[in-house]
């Protein structure tokens, strides 16, 4: 027997359910000679008569009773499904998996938005992985990605979801009651301060410093090393020393008065954060709606030069 044509099976459903030729046409957007011919084409490829046919009207043969009987309660479900994707594309639900290769992107791009984003649309169930590295979110998983922009792949369609960051230099007051607050970069040299080492081989990297539009590095020494700005942070609230991380992270420690910013003239900026994809057609509408929450909770991102992210994996 030759394969059967999906779209045929549906329609002698149709004719089935209208006992109608000319009904079932116009149900189906067709006209009823090429619906007949369908049928005809149906019956020829399963070898048995489904529908007996006369100027007036349209029965079951036996045999289409009972090949109605069995195919009805599938196209039903075939249809449950369409419908549920078109419901899904009008309106966000289900799973949304977001992956993210440093804590203060989540801490800065999604936890800011995601009270509004849920409950402006409640049936989305929204999962937030945070890893060391960059990975094949696809192979994964996941809907989408949150990082640097050189940790995108080349084929993946990257959104800007923060503007440049500035760095900051901050101190806990009582670290600070401890030792002069330092004026400039070298009177670092006498300072405690928080070290980064990102990639778990990899070196511990100097500081990026900017006077004057000229930017350069300085190493300093501590006696913690951390491979995320959030742990830079919590470190410097604990007074372990001077950390270097985001602004964007240490605002709220700012506001509280745990921590206090010093060495402003020097703070350099970076290039900010992406959201990124597979594929530009068909995103999923969760993933679109999450986009759109983010950036309107941003508002334009600013333009401008910055630095390479000092906060990448080398």
């Amino acid at each position: 027997m030759d394969r059967v044509d999906l779209g045929n099976l549906s329609a002698f459903v149709t004719v089935a359910e209208q006992r109608s030729f000319r009904g079932a046409a116009g149900r189906l957007k067709l006209t009823p000679s090429a619906l007949s011919h369908a049928m005809r084409q149906l019956e020829e490829n399963l070898g048995v008569r489904l529908l007996n046919r006369t100027t007036r009207s349209v029965s079951l043969t036996n045999a289409g009773k009972r090949l109605l009987d069995q195919v009805q309660p599938a196209m039903n479900q075939i249809a449950g499904a369409l419908d549920s994707l078109d419901q899904e594309r009008l309106h966000p639900f289900g799973q949304l998996r977001i992956y993210a290769t440093r804590q203060f992107a989540v801490t800065t791009v999604i936890a800011p938005v995601w009270r509004q984003f849920l409950s402006t649309y409640p049936d989305v169930h929204l999962e937030v992985h945070v890893g060391d590295a960059p990975i094949d979110i696809v192979a994964k998983g996941f809907d989408a990605g949150i990082g640097p922009r050189d940790e995108v792949a080349a084929d993946m369609i990257a959104v800007r979801v923060m503007g440049p960051m500035k760095v900051a230099f901050v101190g806990a007051p009582s670290y600070l009651a401890r030792r002069p607050p330092p004026h400039t970069p070298d009177d670092l040299a006498g300072h405690s301060c928080i070290q980064y080492r990102l990639a778990i081989d990899g070196p511990v990297f100097d500081w990026p410093i900017i006077k004057n539009g000229k930017a350069r590095r300085i190493s300093v020494d501590g006696p913690v090393t951390v491979s995320d700005a959030y742990l830079a942070a919590r470190a410097a609230v604990d007074g372990l020393g001077i950390a270097l991380t985001v602004e964007a992270v240490v605002e709220p420690f700012v506001r509280a008065g745990q921590l206090v910013r010093v060495l402003e003239d020097y703070s350099a900026s970076f290039e900010g954060l992406f959201l990124y994809y597979p594929g530009r057609r068909q995103v999923p509408v969760s993933l679109r709606a999450l986009i759109d929450t983010v950036r309107a909770a941003r508002g334009p991102a600013p333009t401008g030069r910055s630095l390479q992210n000092p906060f990448t994996k080398d």
